[in-house]
């Protein structure tokens, strides 16, 4: 038997294509599906924030749909970007014409400048770098710069490169020059078509994974003695495990284990950030059309927004709106104030961007406090994983040559035989994962398996 902690994606996944009658899930939550859980209150849907499926992979794609039995919508995403009064589509780098005036002739000047500056065999030492090189000083300091310091909660001095592939657009100088003028023919964010089931939240995508597992509720790890390969629980209970496949957050295995002091050290420096979602009910119908929102004003607590009735129109009842804002917070950026006191802030940035009609149209809201939401891939973030999973190494952990990078490959091969410990998911593995990601993962484990059990 395999024993797996979490039974978020990852680790339902990892179940499935093992087989759900060869594995047994220890779960903490009362509940299954993790980060991609999502409640019921009052007629509304919320997922913990904007979860969508864009994934190219046919074999997820189709997985998803049989998970809903097809009860799937498809459609194209919507997103703009807030700045100080201002409505930008995304990404602003190429829709410069909706950018204020002298600002928008500043960002051109400066966009061009560094493209005749920088040669093309430059290698960026951070993220700062990389987005002056990429867009010019002025566009960089004033758009991504920002959003950086609200989320992923620090300078962008202090983030590597690695992390960043595709998630931010790298515009040509036709592209910025045509997007000056006005809007271009062709879209450019990466998100072009997104997938989402009509009821029942994001979690629905899960419910194949989830038939005829063998999970555990209530289940939270005390500690992990890896020399005797067992497992304790706060609920008193002690269980002995063969081979473990491990989804919760790496530092949490790290500092509830026999690990010496120099790896819980090094555990401990691994930073992610956490997210306080300020879900809000109003009494009119959605105020703008756009799935989410993304917002540069460093004097606002909102970072990110979306609308739940957006992503189906089944998560809200008819006429009303649910608006889901997300506020960031880490090591870096520590929280210093109460949750009520940021929700009574998001409230009025709300009707300061007209998300809101009028205070008299709020029925409800409230807020959920997630511990774990990114990875912060800084510049210590390689050094300190290497000495966890070079410790881990005498406990059956596999090295794989990807597994201290932020994003996993799958067209490549990979003939990884793994060994009594197993990471998955993107907390697991440390990764900039996505949900396709994560059911690919367990896939994968479950082949590098085949032949060990």
């Amino acid at each position: 038997m395999i024993t797996i902690l979490g039974a978020g994606l990852s680790g339902l996944s990892s179940s499935y294509h093992i087989g759900h009658n060869q594995c047994v899930i220890y779960e903490k939550n009362n509940h299954a599906t993790g980060h991609v859980h999502s409640e019921y209150i009052n007629g509304f849907t919320w997922d913990e924030g904007p979860h969508v499926s864009f994934t190219d992979n046919e074999y997820v794609k189709t997985l998803f749909k049989e998970s809903v039995k097809g009860n799937v919508l498809e459609y194209p995403v919507k997103t703009i970007n807030y700045y100080k009064g201002s409505w930008i589509p995304h990404p602003a780098q190429s829709n410069l014409y909706a950018v204020p005036q002298p600002l928008r002739d500043k960002c051109l000047e400066a966009f061009l400048s560094a493209r005749a500056f920088y040669t093309d065999d430059f290698i960026p030492k951070n993220y700062q770098e990389w987005l002056e090189y990429s867009f010019g000083n002025t566009f960089a300091d004033t758009f991504p710069a920002a959003y950086t310091r609200k989320y992923w909660t620090t300078e962008p001095q202090q983030l590597s490169t690695q992390w960043v592939g595709k998630r931010v657009f790298f515009p040509e100088i036709d592209q910025v020059k045509e997007g000056y003028l006005g809007p271009l023919k062709e879209e450019t964010h990466y998100v072009k078509k997104v997938r989402y089931p009509a009821t029942g939240g994001y979690m629905s995508f899960a419910d194949k994974l989830l038939q005829g597992s063998n999970i555990k509720l209530n289940y939270e790890l005390s500690h992990i003695n890896f020399d005797t390969k067992q497992l304790s629980f706060q609920n008193g209970e002690n269980v002995e495990y063969d081979k473990l496949i491990n989804t919760i957050p790496l530092p949490v295995l790290i500092q509830k284990s026999n690990a010496p002091d120099y790896v819980k050290q090094a555990a401990e420096a691994l930073n992610c950030s956490s997210v306080l979602l300020v879900n809000v009910v109003a009494n009119h119908e959605t105020a703008r059309p756009e799935n989410w929102i993304y917002v540069y004003d460093e004097d606002k607590y909102s970072t990110r927004i979306n609308c739940t009735e957006l992503l189906s129109p089944n998560n809200a009842p008819k006429g009303k709106t649910g608006i889901q804002v997300e506020v960031y917070f880490s090591n870096y950026n520590q929280k210093n104030i109460s949750d009520e006191e940021i929700a009574e802030a998001v409230l009025k940035e709300l009707l300061e961007m007209g998300l809101i009609l009028d205070r008299n149209y709020i029925e409800t809201y409230h807020t959920k406090w997630v511990q774990w939401a990114n990875v912060i891939f800084d510049h210590q973030q390689v050094k300190n994983q290497d000495i966890v999973l070079g410790w881990l190494e005498q406990y059956g952990l596999t090295r794989e040559n990807d597994d201290l990078m932020p994003m996993t490959n799958w067209a490549e091969g990979d003939n990884t035989k793994y060994g009594d410990l197993i990471l998955a998911g993107r907390f697991g593995q440390w990764k900039y994962y996505w949900t396709d990601d994560c059911v690919l993962r367990g896939l994968r484990v479950s082949q590098g398996l085949k032949n060990t059990i």
